[in-house]
């Protein structure tokens, strides 16, 4: 973007510094967040002197079922065992839990931040058939796989025909 003399100038400058003051906009920022999860905040990256927001991000998940059971599969690299969270209610099951920005180095030192930090939430609603008093979750080497059982009625049977 250029001034009237042809000179260009920062995007800062050029909206007034409104994009991360303006709370309007701030909340739409948070909702597309939240709607769209960690690729909507690439396009909403700070300006030169802004601070790094640490916001909500979503972590990519995975869901199948197999004969027995049905397994969701989240990526949570970095985050802690002691940071995560499973909760099942109402055939809903909520993975949250939060990762921490490493302070080793000072944000002033980093040329790009474009991995997400901050607390995150999942929920998905389970088929019927799932048996919630069968849950298990494991956590390792940066994925946490919750397996649900599915209830005995729902799980595939063989049935013998029989010729007369």
């Amino acid at each position: 973007m250029a001034n009237k003399s042809g000179t260009a100038i920062a995007p800062k400058e050029a909206f007034g510094g409104l994009i991360s003051k303006d709370p309007v906009f701030r909340n739409f920022e948070q909702g597309m967040r939240r709607l769209l999860g960690e690729g909507f905040g690439r396009f909403f990256t700070p300006f030169e002197g802004e601070s790094w927001s640490l916001t909500t991000w979503a972590p990519s998940c995975d869901i199948y079922e197999t004969d027995n059971e049905i397994i969701v599969k989240a990526e949570l690299p970095e985050v802690k065992k002691e940071n995560i969270q499973v909760s099942l209610e109402n055939n809903l099951i909520t993975i949250r839990g939060e990762r921490k920005f490493e302070e080793e180095a000072k944000k002033e030192n980093y040329h790009r931040i474009e991995r997400s930090y901050g607390e995150f939430m999942r929920s998905f609603t389970l088929p019927t058939f799932a048996d919630p008093n069968k849950i298990n979750a494991e956590y390792k080497d940066g994925v946490l796989r919750v397996t649900i059982a599915k209830r005995e009625e729902a799980k595939p049977k063989q049935v013998e025909v029989n010729v007369k």
